[in-house]
């Protein structure tokens, strides 16, 4: 979401809370700042590691740093604030968290490089987060005891790191590629660990090449992607995802405001249009859809983020 203070927070969770009563989430302001991104705020989910701020960016250290406590701390006070304001919740809420191969392909070993280049390295901290996230969960759940908690693991990294597209630090070449078989393991700890949590997991990726069959087989429950950027070469995995009873989130409201003002019924026929593609019965598979900005909202307007929430539920209206 939009903005850069504890008073644009608040706002968010208002309107969040507001705008998405069936599926509300833990807002993210990445414009507060490197503590609050989407590294940062997985960085202060993560266990036994430290992490402190270079001027490349993340890097692991022998102890948390400064910023990495700041990190753990803002996030806590957020969570502070969405259970004031929640009191009392019950339904299902949504908590997001980056993936193991995001973090592996933005975060640097103490001595430089990512820890792409690292077997042990990115191993170690898939398991860190892994780890991290149980307590994360644990958390949630004591603070509003009446949730069933999704957590939405963000991997938009991922395609680029299956096709060794990654850049070194240099910048003069890059990470080699790591293939589905080599992948997938990070993802099953995460995915399990959720699960073993009692939460459900949703594997996101709004690139055109989302591994819709890697992210599922490797235990995600649930599937988001971005329907105006996927490859068509994906549309067959998305729909055995949802044969099998899976839920698909579909990103067709614009993250960020177009010139002209989209109308709910031509995102609503969008959908539909893929689920005929598919071979698909829109009744029989509606209830297994979520309807979703296409990415992120952070760049976008207040007023824009508010408006494409409302869209988003008024979308999902139209197909129920």
């Amino acid at each position: 979401m939009p903005g850069e203070d504890a008073e644009a927070y608040d706002e968010a969770v208002r309107i969040v809370l507001g705008e998405l009563p069936d599926l509300p989430h833990l807002p993210e302001l990445p414009s507060r700042g490197a503590h609050a991104n989407m590294t940062g705020r997985a960085l202060a989910v993560v266990t036994d590691l430290g992490a402190d701020l270079q001027p490349a960016g993340w890097r692991l250290t022998d102890a948390p740093g400064v910023d990495h406590r700041r990190a753990r701390s803002l996030l806590a006070q957020d969570l502070d604030t969405l259970e004031e304001q929640a009191q009392g919740f019950e339904g299902t809420l949504k908590i997001q968290v980056a993936g193991p191969w995001t973090l592996a392909a933005t975060v640097e070993r103490p001595r430089g490089d990512r820890l792409l280049a690292d077997h042990g390295a990115r191993r170690e901290l898939a398991q860190a987060l892994a780890e991290g996230l149980r307590a994360h969960v644990a958390d949630v759940q004591r603070r509003l005891p009446g949730a069933e908690v999704v957590v939405q693991v963000d991997e938009p990294a991922l395609p680029d790191v299956l096709a060794g597209r990654v850049p070194t630090s240099s910048g003069f070449s890059r990470h080699r590629s790591v293939d589905a078989q080599g992948a997938s393991p990070a993802l099953e700890w995460v995915f399990a660990a959720i699960d073993g949590a009692g939460a459900a997991s949703v594997a996101h990726c709004c690139a055109s090449e989302a591994p819709v069959a890697l992210l599922t087989g490797a235990g995600a429950q649930g599937i988001s992607v971005d329907l105006t950027a996927l490859a068509v070469r994906e549309y067959d995995a998305l729909a055995e995802a949802l044969e099998d009873d899976t839920p698909v989130y579909l990103g067709v409201v614009p993250a960020l405001e177009p010139a002209q003002p989209p109308a709910e019924r031509a995102m609503t026929d969008r959908i539909l249009r893929l689920l005929d593609m598919l071979g698909l019965d829109a009744e029989e598979v509606r209830d297994r859809l979520v309807v979703t900005p296409t990415c992120g909202l952070a760049g976008a307007s207040p007023a824009w983020a508010r408006r494409a929430l409302a869209l988003a539920r008024a979308v999902a209206a139209n197909l129920s």
